[in-house]
């Protein structure tokens, strides 16, 4: 019963992690890279479809981003979708790709997203302690019942806090690798 908390609790602390990850992705750097465009969706036939399910993503040089879509008539969707997407990104084609070159940033853009990645760290902590509360509560319920003992509410209270304390740090170790990309020249 313990041991099912303790590992939900930290399948559960995984995922916020690996979330945080996926909104880092979002947050752009100087550098060009395919996952920016991960957000994008074009309209195909009627539906929304991801970017990446319609053509390949590749890096060109370190500031630009060559897409060919498999199919050449939805080149006017692609280049629409990228416009729309809020990334500040400004797509032209010669027909058969997409050329999407990353706009430099300035110093007021990088202070914007590293503020940015700081709320989305913000969310991940409160997320993880949250989820560190429930495994708590779980106990202290199981302890109530007479399920398991005081001795044992404590030590997985503990057990809990540790692992509390190492995705903590995973996040923090996550975020100063996002903040150096983003203050890099």
């Amino acid at each position: 019963m313990i041991d099912e908390i303790i590992a939900d609790t930290e399948e559960r602390m995984q995922k916020s992690v690996a979330s945080l990850e996926d909104a880092f992705k979002k947050i752009r750097t100087g550098r060009a890279h395919p996952s920016i465009l991960d957000s994008v969706m074009v309209s195909y036939y009627g539906s929304e479809t991801p970017l990446n399910q319609l053509a390949n993503v590749n890096v060109e040089e370190s500031r630009s981003l060559i897409i060919s879509p498999w199919e050449k008539n939805q080149i006017g969707e692609i280049e629409k979708a990228i416009l729309k997407s809020d990334l500040g990104l400004n797509p032209s084609n010669n027909g058969d790709t997409i050329r999407v070159p990353m706009p430099p940033l300035t110093e007021e853009t990088r202070r914007q997203y590293t503020k940015q990645a700081k709320n989305e760290v913000e969310n991940a902590r409160v997320a993880i302690r949250n989820i560190r509360r429930d495994a708590n509560t779980d106990f202290k319920d199981l302890e109530k019942e007479k399920k398991i003992s005081e001795d044992d509410q404590r030590r997985s209270e503990d057990q809990v806090q540790k692992l509390t304390d190492k995705y903590i740090a995973a996040i923090e170790s996550t975020y100063q690798v996002k903040e150096a990309d983003l203050l890099s020249f």
